[in-house]
């Protein structure tokens, strides 16, 4: 069913803008902040191999897909839909099971192949760029201008503000303060990708205390991640074991969406002793083998900002 409509964050954002103008006043920062597209890095895929402290691995295996598993022979992609519940209550979630060859097999990629503010493009126009099998959308790291920033081995922003989780090349994941550290340390110790957003909702196996009264950012058109909302999370299993729930919502009948505690209980059912909330709401899709799997509740795909992926 086609239910195209204007993406949440898009028309907060414009109603916003409309409010400054009635009023007057700053409105030309607003669309400046907001709207207009700031590139500070373009072509990043030759700025990435010039720059990276890595080499991701050559694809030297041709993957393939049987039905809803992908394998090269080193790394594995498994999607599941997982439904509970029953009318107002139903919960229909996309979990992906990944087994990694090496960490560096899974990559980011940023919009329209360019670093900086207000580029955005869809999860699958970016998978597609990429020649991924897989995706999800990422930490929509073009909406703010704080966050350690390190994508495939290259540093790209530091100005820790939060909370963040970092792949290491070693295969193994942590939740980290940003504050407390550097893009440059984190790089020396190892770091291949960096995540900005959160909160973490599980450490050491269990559900995080206080996530309901978490915010991420308090910034000109966002909004709140609490309540039942469309949520992405990363999990951790073990070393170059993860997982990927997309968590569709705002749709009574198909998926009310779910809170913090509720993707954290699912995450340690799922095996998970780690797990990080990414961008949700109308951000919140999956990719898998030349389609979007999920339902996004925008009725269609929001632009953002980057994606986490698997090539083919």
């Amino acid at each position: 069913m086609d239910r195209k409509r204007h993406p949440l964050r898009t028309t907060l954002i414009s109603v916003g803008l409309a409010v400054v103008l009635a009023a007057g006043g700053g409105a030309v920062w607003a669309a400046d902040r907001f709207l207009i597209p700031h590139v500070e890095v373009a072509d990043v895929s030759s700025y990435e191999a010039e720059n990276s402290t890595y080499t991701a691995p050559a694809d030297t295996v041709e993957g393939s897909v049987e039905g809803s598993t992908y394998t090269n022979g080193t790394t594995t992609v498994t999607v599941t839909t997982t439904v509970t519940g029953s009318g107002s209550d139903t919960v229909t979630a996309y979990v992906a099971d990944v087994v990694l060859g090496e960490a560096t097999d899974l990559r980011s990629a940023f919009a329209n192949d360019e670093f900086g503010a207000n580029i955005i493009e869809s999860t699958s126009t970016i998978a597609e760029d990429n020649d991924a099998v897989f995706a999800i959308n990422g930490d929509y790291y073009g909406f703010r201008d704080d966050g350690i920033v390190i994508r495939n081995g290259v540093v790209y922003r530091d100005e820790g503000a939060r909370e963040g989780l970092v792949f290491y090349a070693d295969g193994t994941v942590e939740v980290y303060d940003e504050t407390t550290t550097s893009a440059d340390e984190l790089l020396a110790a190892g770091a291949w990708n960096t995540l900005s957003f959160g909160p973490a909702i599980v450490e050491d196996g269990e559900v995080v205390d206080g996530i309901e009264t978490q915010e991420v950012d308090t910034n000109f058109g966002n909004h709140s991640i609490q309540g039942e909302q469309p949520r992405t999370i990363v999990g951790v299993i073990d070393e170059n074991h993860l997982v990927f729930v997309v968590i569709d919502g705002r749709d009574d009948g198909y998926s009310r969406g779910m809170t913090l505690t509720e993707a954290a209980d699912m995450l340690i059912e799922l095996g998970a002793t780690t797990a990080y909330n990414l961008d949700g709401g109308g951000s919140s899709t999956m990719y898998f083998d030349g389609e979007v799997v999920n339902q996004p509740s925008n009725g269609g795909e929001r632009g953002t900002s980057d994606i986490l992926y698997v090539a083919w």
